[in-house]
């Protein structure tokens, strides 16, 4: 097998190779200036691989003992130390902004310090052991479909995973198959109480109870499948830092979930969600400000745009819609808050409207840590 010196992270978290051929290798479980000397391949392309690393040479004083076994399901950057993560994530923006012509300096990375117990969202697969005839929770593993029985998971808060626990015991204690589910999912809201359940093959996925959580002082409801924030705590940080920015007047909320965004730092929201189960939920989280709530998709809404509003958009991965930014340079108004998942695609969206806008501030925030997943924000000004 060819040893292969690891280059750089790129943007998506796998570290970068070269093989003798020319060819590229991406690589999960390396690091910047080690040495992969045996690694197990998960992806075989005509210009590329992608790999486990599974031994090493000389490694980075930057890595650390991962703390799970699982590691590489849930939170590959386990293996980083928590310093370097925030510098890495920086790095990592100003390199797919440079890749779309728009030079910027490393923004700062924001972060609440906690490195594991912060998601409030957990989905668990369900493995059976033959060895010991029992059911256990699992994950897929990476770059695989084999599932891996857990003990210890540390990234989510840890009254999920005792109730994750509990929920296995009772199938074990009535002997219900594995086989008989798609998995267990579970929410906990800040106070800890835990909703969620099991999802059966071939049935419909059921109601679970609705969580509930304070968000800048303002109370929201959300179903545990539903569409709401994974790290509450930065979450708050980021609609703080939003707030800022907004202007007096009317605030059009687009790609709005339940509303979180929106309710939380305008008086006067118009909140646009295309789908029905979170237009429900922001529907319900309007009531108390008197806020319009639209059933539609963002870019069919676009008479909606108004020059003297402000406009927040945090679009699913793959960005806004042409049509959408077509329009908001065609209206021009005042302000644009842009929160990203998807730092490149964000990148792909700001240069575009840096035809009619200057980018006024850009701060980062690192809602998932342990893992190369990054939330970027950028305030757009006329």
């Amino acid at each position: 097998m060819e040893a292969v010196l690891v280059e750089k992270i790129i943007p998506g978290g796998q570290a970068l190779g070269t093989l003798a051929d020319g060819r590229k290798i991406f690589f999960w479980n390396a690091l910047p200036g080690e040495t992969v000397t045996e690694y197990e391949i998960t992806k075989k392309k005509s210009h590329y691989f992608e790999a486990i690393a599974t031994k090493i040479e000389n490694p980075s004083p930057r890595r650390i003992e991962p703390k799970d076994e699982c590691f590489l399901a849930t939170s590959p950057w386990q293996i980083i130390n928590f310093d370097y993560e925030q510098q890495l994530k920086g790095e990592l923006v100003q390199e797919v902004f440079r890749q779309n012509q728009i030079e910027i300096e490393v923004p700062e990375v924001v972060s609440d310090g906690k490195e594991y117990g912060y998601r409030n969202k957990m989905e668990y697969a369900l493995y059976y052991d033959f060895d010991d005839e029992k059911i256990h929770l699992a994950f897929h593993q990476r770059g695989s479909h084999r599932k891996m029985s857990i003990k210890q998971s540390s990234i989510e808060r840890p009254e999920i995973f005792a109730h994750a626990q509990s929920v296995v015991d009772d199938l074990n204690a009535r002997g219900e198959e594995a086989r008989k589910y798609q998995s267990l999912l579970l929410r906990c809201n800040q106070a800890g109480e835990v909703s969620g359940g099991l999802f059966e093959n071939h049935q419909p996925h059921p109601v679970f109870e609705k969580l509930k959580d304070t968000i800048l002082g303002h109370e929201y409801s959300y179903s545990p499948n539903g569409f709401f924030q994974i790290n509450l705590p930065v979450y708050e940080m980021a609609l703080a830092e939003i707030r800022k920015y907004v202007e007096p007047g009317r605030v059009l909320d687009l790609y709005s979930g339940v509303g979180t965004i929106g309710l939380s730092v305008a008086e006067d929201a118009i909140l646009v969600e295309s789908n029905k189960a979170a237009y429900l939920e922001a529907v319900e989280n309007a009531k108390r400000t008197g806020a319009k709530a639209v059933l539609a998709k963002s870019e069919e809404v676009l008479d909606y745009i108004e020059p003297d509003m402000t406009v927040i958009v945090d679009p699913p991965r793959a960005g806004c819609d042409k049509k959408l930014i077509e329009k908001l340079l065609e209206v021009h108004p005042k302000k644009i808050i842009y929160l990203s998942c998807n730092p490149a695609t964000q990148a792909r969206d700001v240069k575009m409207l840096l035809d009619g806008y200057n980018i006024e501030a850009m701060k980062t925030f690192n809602f998932f840590p342990r893992t190369p997943h990054i939330e970027n924000l950028v305030i757009l000004s006329k």
